[in-house]
């Protein structure tokens, strides 16, 4: 009992107390570093942390440790938790254990101590408490400290089975505040060994407390290092340093600070430096796509017209060497039948006749100077072409002011000038159309290969099925547009009156129809071979600068977009834009053939994407 009752003299609610909770151990679990705390105490501290670290010694982990509970703690926590006095709150307070071994009396009971046997079977190293003092520093006021350390050996009294040792608890010897370590020659009273290092680090060298701070070679030393290493350094306690030091925190804090704040402001200038740059490079875009598409629409209608007016001048040259052909043939024929007179004159014997007929016939006869007579060989483009060295300069102008001075803001606002595709963009989208029959009208006649239609005087035997038309003279392509990008090509040369474009599938196709866009009809249409209109509501009539050979259809079904186009001319027409909700079928008429007036085929071509 004797034993027991030294046991319990060691055993104190500290010594099974969680740090973090100050409470007796819950499911105590160790950290890597030994340290010992409640399994949900440890959890709750780590949760939320990017790095993990000891609430003691501060040691830290870059991952997070997979915890487990210590059993043998745990089970030496619940004994004593059973042997505390009168039953009570265990872990509140933090009064020694005492008492002999009954149990009742806050002893350690022999089934108990038998019990740490067995769990702790393996011995431990048996605690020395090594108690030094300066040999500079001896005084008459601590006694019994000389030169050489001395050392106090509780060995015979602790036996080597102790729980304290088991859970590498520490016990530190009181001492009173005037034995601790002062600086400046003051004297020095430290405790090293097992039992003084639970908070305080240890000199490598010499294994004693690190309590000075050099300022002079800013380290911290221990007593034995500054007398060996550092004399006549400026050393001062750590403790005393580190209130120093404290006072500049404010200082070192607010220009922390201000290095964040200068920072956070730098980003927020570069975020609004790109949100700067998104709105030039939207406004650059914008400008430049309408600087550059109103040059290629003015080039375009320059081309126009330019071709226009050549072939005109074509024309009315053609006109003029014709007419003048047509003299020149005229006068060739009259001094062909005086030549042939002549002629028949000197054959003849009847001298009379010859010398009456010889004065009229060898006179020349009425004609025309024809030295100075040329065709106008002037195609009258030279007004275009100054438009366009006119259209030029301007556009000049307007690039060095740009360059100068960048496009202006409202170049962002909603323009009301709409773009279309070019032909040669379209044209990508080319597909093979041909002609269903079965849509047909009576009057018209269809090619063998499906691709031509002409009207024709009279009407055919032909089934009256559902979806032939029988008022409208058109027929329909076989294609179905239903999604995407289509484009086909049709020639109209020759012809005055003809109808082009799409219809859907669910147009009325018998009696009486008014072909518009909310009947399903679109189409371009050519009346008396220079009056070109769109059926819209109302209609719209188109002046082009150029009459066209070839239309060019183009039908971009998502956006409900039907445009035409001048193909010899590779200029833009007109475009409908609707939405389609039924599917759409390419739409032909050749219209009234106006008793052979107007006879010509409409004709299917191949799209040439090459020019």
């Amino acid at each position: 009992m004797i034993n027991m009752s030294l046991y319990g003299s060691f055993l104190s609610d500290e010594q099974f107390q969680c740090s973090i909770c100050l409470d007796v151990f819950t499911n105590p679990s160790s950290t890597p570093c030994g340290h010992s705390f409640c399994m949900s105490c440890i959890s709750r501290y780590w949760d939320g942390l990017k790095v993990c670290q000891c609430p003691l010694c501060k040691k830290t982990f870059q991952k997070r440790p997979d915890l487990q509970i210590n059993r043998t703690l745990r089970e030496i926590t619940e004994q004593f938790r059973s042997t505390r006095v009168g039953g009570g709150e265990v872990g509140r307070g933090k009064k020694a254990l005492r008492g002999g071994g009954g149990g009742r009396d806050g002893g350690i009971s022999n089934n108990l101590f038998n019990e740490l046997k067995k769990k702790l079977h393996r011995p431990q190293p048996k605690p020395r408490v090594t108690l030094t003092c300066d040999a500079q520093l001896q005084d008459e006021s601590i006694p019994g400290c000389d030169s050489s350390p001395v050392t106090a050996s509780l060995a015979s009294s602790v036996p080597n089975h102790s729980p304290i040792a088991a859970l590498n608890h520490t016990t530190a010897l009181p001492l009173p505040p005037s034995h601790f370590a002062r600086a400046n020659g003051r004297r020095r009273f430290t405790v090293s060994g097992a039992a003084s290092s639970q908070n305080l680090p240890i000199c490598e060298i010499h294994h004693r407390g690190i309590l000075i701070y050099c300022r002079t070679d800013q380290m911290c030393i221990c007593p034995n290092c500054e007398t060996e290493d550092h004399p006549d350094h400026d050393t001062v306690t750590i403790e005393d340093e580190w209130m120093d030091t404290k006072a500049q925190l404010h200082v070192s804090e607010k220009t922390i600070h201000d290095m964040i704040r200068h920072r956070l402001s730098k980003i927020e200038e570069i975020r609004a430096s790109i949100a700067e740059l998104e709105s030039a490079v939207e406004r650059e875009t914008a400008g430049s796509v309408c600087l550059f598409s109103a040059l290629v629409s003015a080039i375009e209608r320059s081309q126009a017209e330019l071709m226009e007016v050549m072939e005109m001048s074509r024309r009315a040259a053609e006109h003029q060497a014709k007419a003048l052909i047509r003299q020149l043939e005229l006068e060739v024929e009259e001094l062909q039948m005086r030549e042939n007179a002549l002629a028949e004159l000197a054959q003849s014997d009847d001298h009379i006749h010859c010398v009456k007929t010889f004065p009229i016939l060898s006179s020349p006869p009425p004609a025309k100077d024809w030295s100075g007579v040329s065709v106008n060989s002037d195609l009258g483009t030279e007004t275009i072409y100054r438009s366009m060295v006119a259209l030029v300069e301007r556009f000049e102008d307007e690039l060095k002011n740009i360059a100068e001075n960048g496009f202006p803001a409202s170049i962002l606002e909603p323009s009301v000038i709409q773009t279309h595709p070019r032909l040669k963009t379209v044209q990508e989208y080319a597909v093979d159309v041909t002609l269903d029959s079965r849509t047909a009208h009576p009057r018209l006649i269809l090619s063998e290969d499906m691709k031509s239609v002409r009207c024709g005087d009279r009407y055919h035997l032909l089934p009256n099925n559902p979806e032939r038309f029988d008022r409208i003279i058109c027929v329909l392509g076989r294609e179905v547009i239903s999604s995407g990008k289509h484009y086909w090509e049709v020639e109209v040369g020759g012809k005055t009156d003809w109808d082009l474009g799409v219809a859907t599938q669910s147009v009325t196709r018998k009696g009486k129809i008014e072909v518009t866009p909310s009947n399903g009809f679109w189409f371009l249409s050519l009346r008396d071979k220079s009056k070109y209109a769109f059926l819209s509501e109302p209609s719209t009539d188109v002046h082009p600068n150029l009459q066209p050979h070839k239309i060019g259809v183009y039908v971009d079904f998502e956006n409900g977009q039907v445009s035409f186009y001048n193909v010899d001319a590779k200029i833009h027409i007109y475009t409908f834009n609707d939405t389609f909700t039924d599917c759409v079928f390419p739409f032909f008429s050749p219209c009234n053939n106006k008793s052979g007036k107007n006879d010509g085929p409409l004709i299917i071509t191949p799209v040439n994407t090459m020019e």
